[in-house]
């Protein structure tokens, strides 16, 4: 196609009645690329992926896939794509070559070649010892490969990949972090919602943050990360009480400061200086006791928690606190890692 753009997305928007979870969202990926979508709980990540894979439609503007509209040529955007969900498609029952081979089968594969299909997926993501065996005795990360191998039974051009990775072990991440280069070398189109803020660095050509159903920021990782400043200064506090003493500090509404109760951190990321040293000066004088002093360029967790800040703010789940001491006491909030809405 001449186009070069495999997904497109102008003014996207879907409401459920007086709840409005996208409020025009604007993205564009190119063909070939994998672009990270960040974001707290409740931002809109699943329902965005939902929209584009033609399960619910929008309430307003367009998406393109692979040339097609979701909503005027849903048929040909199916035809297209792949989609791995948060939650696993699979017959726990039968084995995984048995899994393969009827979803070629559903997919209009006629019986051989949906064999010799699902005889090259299981050698690609390494099951042929475990094809025979039922997928109730695999283990977590074994499940996720034979669930993204059948997403791949046709070779979708694009391919939607929804928190692919939670609740699996280090390894089975890595692991199918590899499977996942090895689409986007041949040439794979991914969108992929994470919320492993280290597998967006790691894999993605582009990432995009959403909160409250809007694009905060977009942009390659190292983009991002210039944008909140060239260090990063990080305090972590012996003790609650050495944490709270630092409290005068967040009624003088220092706005540069990203406070964590949960871990009794405070943290300052910029490109002054003269800013880390006024700060830990102040942290200094505040007599609370400091444990560790850590200095180091931004990372994506800081573009992710500068960006989405005020959503602890309001009490939603789903991100940790950056919130001064006193507007954060009853938050209770989870860490970023937590699963996705």
């Amino acid at each position: 196609m001449a186009n070069s753009y495999a997904i497109e997305i102008s003014g996207l928007t879907k409401s459920y009645g007086d709840v409005h979870v996208l409020k025009g969202v604007d993205l564009q990926v190119e063909r070939g690329t994998m672009l990270a979508l960040l974001g707290p709980n409740g931002a809109g990540k699943t329902t965005l992926v939902r929209i584009l894979s033609t399960l619910i439609g929008p309430t307003g503007g367009t998406a393109v896939v692979h040339g097609h509209d979701v909503v005027h040529q849903a048929a040909g955007v199916r035809r297209s794509i792949g989609l791995v969900s948060q939650f696993m498609a699979l017959d726990y029952v039968h084995s995984g070559r048995e899994n393969l081979v009827m979803l070629g089968r559903l997919q209009h594969l006629r019986a051989p070649a949906a064999r010799r299909r699902a005889e090259e997926l299981l050698e690609q993501f390494d099951l042929v010892e475990a094809a025979d065996r039922p997928v109730k005795t695999y283990s977590g990360g074994m499940r996720r490969r034979l669930d993204l191998a059948i997403s791949l039974i046709t070779a979708p051009p694009v391919l939607f990949l929804d928190e692919p990775t939670v609740g699996l072990d280090p390894r089975s991440r890595r692991t199918l972090w590899g499977v996942i280069r090895e689409l986007l070398a041949k040439g794979s189109t991914i969108l992929l919602t994470t919320q492993y803020l280290e597998e967006a660095d790691q894999l993605a050509d582009r990432v995009a943050v959403i909160d409250e159903g809007r694009i905060a920021a977009q942009g390659t990782a190292t983009e991002l990360k210039q944008r909140i400043g060239a260090e990063r200064m990080q305090v972590t506090f012996d003790t609650d009480e050495d944490f709270l003493k630092a409290d005068a500090l967040s009624r003088a509404g220092d706005e540069h400061l990203q406070w964590d109760r949960e871990t009794r951190t405070v943290s300052v990321a910029t490109d002054d200086l003269e800013l880390l040293v006024r700060t830990l000066d102040e942290l200094r004088r505040s007599g609370a006791r400091i444990g560790s002093l850590d200095v180091a360029r931004p990372s994506l967790d800081d573009v992710f928690l500068t960006l989405t800040q005020h959503t602890s703010a309001t009490g939603q789940p789903g991100t940790r606190s950056v919130n001064p001491p006193a507007a954060s006491a009853a938050a209770g909030a989870e860490t970023v890692g937590s699963r996705s809405e």
